[in-house]
């Protein structure tokens, strides 16, 4: 049997989902948890919030996969989305919280913070969605500190294949820059993500 290419198996498990199949929401959970875990906990620092937010997504996910569109991307992006905004609204609600009781700064620097864990999570994404390849020449070149040279040795390919992996790599992480904050999310029961 051939293997289910992603957008194949995005669709299925969309089904799946709207049968009410639990198996399908335990395999999504499954794939994803630790990628939304991982996003939330970027953005609020937070082990108990990111839990939080991670059943949020995955609550919201179950009860509306009618929401995902396959053709505006596929569903690990829709799930890091998902992930990202309510995170955000988190960390909106806290340093607000925080705010109002006299211990938070002003609407701009919450606006920064904001802007700069979105950021981070979108690096953190952008990073661990990366080709394989990619991703090796950017560990030996940047957290090994290792130069193209080494790291072309290091992986075994060509000079020229290091400089193009590690190329396309920092293109991808260029891509980083802070999303609008404000971007329109999809409602959900109990608030919004």
């Amino acid at each position: 049997m051939a293997k289910d290419t992603p957008l194949r198996w995005d669709r299925r498990t969309q089904q799946r989902l709207a049968r009410g199949e639990a198996a399908a929401l335990g395999e999504l959970y499954d794939r994803f948890a630790s990628l939304v875990h991982g996003l939330a906990y970027r953005v609020l620092d937070d082990g108990e919030a990111a839990d939080g937010v991670t059943g949020e997504v995955f609550g919201y996910v179950w009860e509306h996969p009618d929401v995902f569109d396959p053709k505006e991307g596929s569903m690990r992006s829709w799930i890091a989305k998902l992930a990202r905004h309510r995170a955000v609204d988190r960390l909106r609600q806290r340093e607000t919280a925080a705010h109002l009781a006299g211990g938070g700064g002003s609407p701009e620097e919450l606006e920064r913070k904001i802007r700069a864990a979105c950021a981070a999570a979108r690096a953190d994404y952008i990073v661990t969605s990366m080709p394989a390849p990619l991703r090796a020449a950017l560990d030996q070149a940047y957290f090994q500190r290792r130069d193209y040279r080494q790291t072309a040795a290091d992986l075994g390919v060509t000079d020229d294949e290091a400089r193009r992996r590690l190329r396309l790599g920092l293109q991808l992480l260029s891509s980083a820059n802070p999303l609008p904050v404000d971007d329109p999310a999809p409602p959900a029961p109990g608030g919004s993500l």
